[in-house]
Parts: structure tokens; C-alpha cells; sequence
């Protein structure tokens, strides 16, 4: 389980990094800008969600549980 959190986050961290590049890029020497940083921060937004998603469904499927201090 943790191998696919930590693949979820890799994947948001990535689609930050095209967010930036795209951002850094467009609109150079002339060239028209594109949406290619609406597109990227899209797909962070989806991804963030989709794992929060998940994460609730492995807590109320009994995948995973909280390790914290107990609640009395």
C-alpha cells in the first residue's frame, strides 16, 4: 500500500514539475502560448483528489489503519 502512495505522489510531484516547466517555457522567442500549465495543474488537481479518494477507501475497506494517539 505504501508503494502506491508513494507512486500517487510521485506523480503530483511530477505534473508540478510540467506545470513549471510549461510556465518557463511558453510564450519564448515569439511563440504562442499554449495551455500546457492549465493542462498540468489540472492533472495535479485530479491526482490530489484521486488519492484523498483512495485513502478513504482504504481506511473503510480495512487496508490500512491509523497508527497515531489513541482517541478515548
Amino acid at each position: 500500500m505504501k508503494i502506491v502512495f508513494a507512486f500517487a505522489l510521485l506523480a503530483i510531484v511530477m505534473a508540478m514539475v510540467f506545470a513549471g516547466r510549461a510556465m518557463l517555457q511558453d510564450g519564448r522567442d515569439g511563440k504562442p502560448k499554449s495551455n500546457r500549465m492549465v493542462h498540468a495543474l489540472a492533472l495535479r488537481v485530479g491526482l490530489s483528489i484521486a488519492l484523498f479518494l483512495f485513502i478513504l477507501l482504504s481506511y473503510k475497506m480495512g487496508w490500512i489503519h491509523p497508527t497515531g494517539i489513541p482517541l478515548k
